[in-house]
């Protein structure tokens, strides 16, 4: 078993005014992905690293198969880490290196050969065992890393943006190489990144973080479908979604309206009943509603069409409303209006797609659990819908 429950940890540097991890919470299942994304300096290399044992944990615990590591040593913590740039031993062949934490364990040799030579050939790096690491390319550099954590059969895989250096292609092809890995050595994962793409596509449950604060953990449909506030909506899913401003909820007769740009729409049963539930009063609203979820050639909503991608499968549209700049992925094949630069276009959306966000908090109103959020961290909670 390779559980790891991590209970209200959080790191303050010497000399810092605020953490740089508040109260993290989360318990990760034996085998699970688990992915940590966010933007630049919100919190997720750090938290990966005081699991490593690389940074001290300044408070909280730490379990590991349900032992306290807090004050354990990184090397008897039975982890594995693939960092960024490799860290390769640069004087070293591949064997050696893939073979270099077997030895100082004193592993006897023909197991260690056995253990090298199985990772190399599930790896397909069997060819490049005698070759220096200069001589590799940037993907090939990064197998080795990865086959040096894995020969060490580690309770827990530890990557820190492990793609970050590669080229688009190649850094397709590694994440197509880490799901079939992932796959095969059945362990648990904990990948730091910061490309949602990446998060969306290896993630069992996904971690999103924002100023050292957990924002949302859950499934990338979970993340995609329910985002609990704004933050969240905007990070995850490519175009980002789109957000109307100045927009109204509206109760009448008993049934919530959403207002957008003087158009009302009715909400849909679920949402009628989740507002109903909170006892929602109207109030000013942001509504996000996500590219894919548009359509054009009717609809009360209208703009003029700035700029037009044709992708072949799709088009994405730039369509000026009323000042606001609003994105739209079209299926080509369905596609019988004008969306060439300058066309007049009606538009709408299905009013279950309409995420409606508090223009004060930034909370989604349907979506975010107040009584339990405000029970356990303003920020940090496990949300499971």
């Amino acid at each position: 078993m390779s559980e790891v429950q991590i209970k209200n940890m959080m790191k303050i540097y010497p000399g810092a005014k605020t953490p740089s991890v508040h109260d993290f919470n989360l318990e990760i299942k034996d085998k699970e992905f688990i992915v940590l994304v966010g933007p630049s300096g919100c919190g997720k290399s750090t938290s990966l690293r005081m699991v490593a044992g690389l940074e001290d944990i300044s408070g909280g615990e730490l379990y590991i198969d349900g032992k306290l590591v807090n004050d354990i040593a990184p090397k008897d913590r039975d982890i594995a880490m693939v960092f960024q740039n490799y860290a390769l031993y640069p004087h070293m062949s591949v064997y050696d290196n893939m073979a270099f934490a077997l030895k100082l364990k004193k592993t006897p040799k023909a197991e260690i050969d056995k253990k090298v030579r199985e990772v190399a050939e599930i790896l397909d790096i069997t060819q490049y065992l005698e070759r220096k690491p200069k001589a590799l390319s940037g993907g090939q550099r990064q197998r080795v890393a990865i086959g040096r954590a894995m020969v060490r059969d580690p309770k827990v895989f530890l990557m820190d943006e492990p793609l970050s250096n590669l080229d688009a292609k190649l850094r397709n092809q590694m994440r197509a190489e880490i799901i079939k890995l992932r796959q095969r050595i059945n362990t648990t994962f904990m990948y730091v990144t910061h490309d949602q793409t990446e998060a969306m596509t290896l993630g069992d449950r996904i971690v999103i973080m924002k100023d050292g604060y957990v924002n949302q953990i859950g499934t990338p449909q979970d993340l995609y479908d329910r985002p609990v506030n704004l933050f969240v909506a905007g990070f995850i899913g490519m175009p980002v979604m789109n957000f109307f401003d100045n927009c109204k909820l509206e109760l009448k007769d008993g049934v919530y309206y959403a207002n957008i740009k003087g158009v009302a729409y009715k909400l849909d049963e679920f949402q009628q009943k989740a507002l109903k539930q909170n006892q929602q009063a109207p109030c000013d609203i942001i509504c996000g509603i996500r590219p894919q979820h548009l359509t054009v050639g009717e609809g009360s909503l209208a703009g003029t069409v700035e700029v037009s991608e044709m992708l072949g499968s799709e088009v994405n549209l730039h369509v000026n409303c009323e000042g606001d700049d609003v994105v739209m992925v079209l299926p080509t094949v369905d596609l019988q209006d004008d969306v060439s630069m300058g066309a007049k276009v009606n538009f709408t959306t299905q009013p279950r797609l309409i995420q409606l966000f508090d223009k004060a908090t930034t909370n989604n109103l349907v979506w975010y659990d107040k009584e339990s959020v405000e029970a356990h961290s303003p920020k940090c909670k496990e949300y499971n819908f």
